[in-house]
């Protein structure tokens, strides 16, 4: 049977879909695609129609324009489970005291730039937007200014910017910002500030809340920035942070985030610094300090501009067990407790916000994603996060916050006197060997192979359950927890 995942993970994702204009039926298989693409099975569903696809000559196949062989959509569509009635619940949040029709928002950077940018995100249904950092610096920007980690066929694992602060006039900015709020009434306009004095950040933060700014965040963890004072040195300072929350604090009544960085040992320092100084909230992650890699033909640096290039934003699905952990350690800190959290750092899918808000965040914010994949995208972070916390019996975003915290202990406090032993099923098994490998060399050779397929030694599985890992069929599974032997 067909992979629906792997078969989705094909698809290009394409602006207008050509299996969807070829369409007879009335369906949207590019549509359903991108439910499945972003791990949204109920919304995909809901989309489909076996009974229309079975007589079907799949005409959306024949125009698929995919490069290597058309995407198996009818069967795909075909293989689909049931759909259920599904009621949804409702994803509005209060965040810092401001109400949010839903707890994603798009996160300073070039996706949040300009007006037109944050109100066709606003049409396509986010719900709210961190306006691209403003300051009274107009940075130069390098070219080229991005990079991507790949591996084994996925282009886009990680993501490597060298942006730096809003390029555009501080009064166009605040002029944005402005009509944003008048036109989008209900959308919430985040103004994102970084300053080089006390003198400078009390300013922004007047002039943004003049503005009508909804949220001031201060951005005190940007990797990479030029000048003297800015970005992430302010973050490692807990001395430096204060002394700017005040100032921000001085110059507003608004709710004002602290956006912290990720590259220091442990965020909560600076964390309760700033909420001591004033700070309503905390956002994080910023990206993290990286080289991307070089050219081994030139020792060019990629990304490389003129032969060189410079330490800079690492970002995208691979920052998120980094995220995540940071996120853990201050929900979890007792002097932040009931401080709000807006969580991001590779988010791509509902379930990777869930992951975030189970942790302890109220608010979601995302970039890098938008940036791969489009405002578009926002579809199924709604309808998937609204479909699960009904299904687990919740009907606010609220309930779910913080729900996997107890979970998380030290590891001093975890069972060591149990095991959990992998269990292969054999007819998945492709006798590949792959396990076999892993185990032999990486493990504690328990798994030996007997007629073209792997056999386990139970006298010396310890259930690392690094076969499982690297098991490309999903061939193998666990068994009961008990008690070791050995």
């Amino acid at each position: 049977m067909i992979k629906i995942n792997e078969e989705a993970a094909g698809c290009l994702l394409c602006q207008d879909g050509a299996c969807t204009r070829a369409c007879t039926s009335g369906l949207d298989p590019a549509r359903i695609i991108r439910a499945l693409r972003f791990e949204n099975m109920s919304g995909a569903a809901q989309r489909a129609d076996a009974n229309l696809c079975a007589g079907c000559e799949a005409p959306c196949e024949k125009a698929c324009i995919h490069y290597d062989r058309p995407v198996r959509i009818k069967e795909m569509l075909s293989t689909l489970p049931k759909a259920e009635e599904v009621k949804k619940a409702d994803l509005s949040v209060d965040f810092m005291g401001v109400h949010c029709e839903s707890p994603f928002f798009l996160s300073s950077s070039i996706v949040a730039g300009s007006y037109e940018m944050c109100a066709s995100a606003f049409e396509a249904g986010w719900a709210g937007a961190v306006f691209k950092t403003i300051g009274f610096i107009k940075p130069e920007e390098v070219s080229p200014r991005f990079d991507a980690v790949g591996k084994e066929g996925t282009p886009f694992i990680g993501f490597k910017n060298l942006e730096q602060i809003s390029d555009h006039d501080l009064s166009e900015n605040l002029e944005a910002i402005r009509k944003l709020k008048k036109n989008y009434p209900g959308k919430v306009v985040v103004a994102s500030i970084m300053g080089q004095s006390d003198t400078e950040w009390r300013q922004l933060a007047k002039l943004v809340t003049e503005a009508g700014a909804d949220i001031i965040e201060c951005n005190f963890s940007c990797p990479h920035m030029t000048g003297h004072g800015l970005g992430s040195d302010v973050g490692q300072n807990p001395e430096l942070v204060a002394q700017y929350t005040r100032a921000v604090r001085q110059g507003t009544n608004l709710p004002v985030l602290a956006k912290m960085t990720p590259n220091i040992g442990n965020m909560e320092i600076p964390a309760m610094a700033t909420v001591e100084a004033g700070a309503d909230g905390l956002a994080a992650i910023n990206t993290i300090k990286s080289i991307t890699g070089l050219d081994l033909d030139s020792l060019e640096p990629r990304m490389s501009v003129g032969g060189k290039s410079s330490v800079s934003g690492y970002s995208g699905k691979a920052v998120k067990p980094i995220a995540l952990r940071f996120i853990h350690d201050m929900a979890k800190c007792p002097s932040l407790e009931g401080v709000p959290i807006s969580g991001m750092g590779g988010i791509e899918t509902w379930a990777d916000a869930a992951e975030f808000i189970a942790l302890g965040c109220q608010n979601i914010q995302i970039t890098t994603a938008v940036m791969q994949y489009g405002y578009r995208i926002i579809d199924d972070l709604k309808e998937g996060l609204a479909c699960y916390l009904a299904k687990k019996g919740l009907t606010s975003v609220d309930e779910l916050v913080g729900s996997a915290l107890g979970s998380m202990v030290s590891p001093d406090s975890l069972d060591r006197k149990t095991v959990v032993y992998p269990v292969t099923d054999k007819e998945k098994c492709v006798g590949c060997g792959r396990c076999f490998i892993s185990c032999t060399d990486a493990g504690h050779q328990a798994i030996k192979m007997e007629n073209g397929r792997p056999k386990l030694d139970g006298r010396k599985c310890v259930g690392c359950h690094l076969c499982t890992l690297v098991c490309p069929v999903s061939a193998i599974g666990i068994s009961k927890r008990t008690n070791k032997t050995h």
